[in-house]
């Protein structure tokens, strides 16, 4: 899987890693040991881009494939990309889905950090929002308006569950993303694990890789990262997914108990609206006429 945009406000320079990172878990969906390896690689052959054209599936989790190979749970990984403001990475994946570890982005962000990010000699173009964008899906929304700088405010409400509403709303950039999103689990119920099991799935799961509830308590013995971790991991989700969009985004997000599927759909819908934001970016000075300057794969 080849990556290409990802930044933030703030970090003006495309980033790569600055050696190569290997990681080997145990999946979460199909119990089997994913090996991701990670590094800049000149010249090699892709079989896809990390992009919204690429996302076949948005049950359980987003999947990227190109008709041939599938990679599965690649949002968690997309998000660090983001906020870490890499760009230039190829992605080579061992297995069909991106180790789920324990159900945060919280060890994929250290594996990153401790590669290192260098930063490259192009300004990093990202897409400014100019006017509002609104996608209603059944019970769910997405909206995204102009904003300084990248800004995500998610709600969610659980029906008759203790859990009851949650609400969340946070300027994004590498250090509110490692301290307040990157730690936020999966999370789940116990009456859904127990159908998603039955259909074949979610077969390496457990509670080292998700936080599991009942109509009235929490399943694993550790209890929360967060009082709010749900909304929290959706917003994880949520920063992955809008990456796909292919540019940083520019603009305040505002999501209502959305989801994979909604969230690929409201980037669909974006595309289809080029009056409602603009590309910014460094024109070549060298060049007669101007030339957006950008890593396009």
């Amino acid at each position: 899987m080849g990556v290409n945009w990802l930044g933030k406000q703030g970090l003006d320079r495309l980033g790569r890693l600055d050696k190569l990172s290997r990681l080997s878990r145990l999946s979460g969906h199909n119990s089997e040991v994913s090996q991701l390896e990670s590094g800049y690689f000149e010249g090699r052959d892709m079989s896809f881009v990390a992009r919204v054209s690429s996302v076949v599936d948005t049950a359980f989790a987003t999947t990227l494939g190109n008709g041939r190979e599938v990679v599965r749970t690649v949002e968690h990984l997309l998000a660090v990309l983001s906020a870490l403001s890499i760009d230039n990475v190829d992605i080579a994946v061992e297995g069909s889905e991106i180790p789920i570890l324990d159900g945060s982005a919280k060890e994929i962000a250290e594996l990153v950090l401790d590669a290192g990010i260098k930063k490259q000699r192009k300004k990093m173009p990202f897409i400014k929002i100019l006017s509002p964008v609104k996608l209603e899906d059944k019970h769910s929304s997405v909206a995204i308006y102009p904003y300084e700088g990248r800004k995500i405010t998610f709600r969610l409400f659980f029906n008759d569950h203790f859990l009851g509403e949650q609400y969340l709303s946070i300027d994004l950039n590498a250090d509110t993303f490692i301290e307040d999103i990157a730690p936020a689990r999966t999370f789940g119920f116990l009456k859904d694990v127990e159908y998603i099991r039955a259909n074949g799935l979610a077969k390496g799961g457990s509670l080292d890789n998700a936080v599991i509830f009942t109509e009235d308590s929490i399943v694993n013995e550790s209890g929360l990262r967060f009082d709010d971790e749900c909304v929290r991991h959706k917003i994880l989700d949520s920063i992955g997914d809008f990456s796909l969009f292919g540019f940083p985004i520019e603009g305040h997000i505002v999501a209502d108990k959305s989801g994979h599927t909604t969230n690929v759909k409201f980037l669909k819908k974006l595309m289809t609206c080029p009056e409602c934001w603009e590309i910014v970016a460094e024109e070549v000075e060298s060049s007669r006429y101007p030339v957006l300057s950008y890593s396009y794969i």
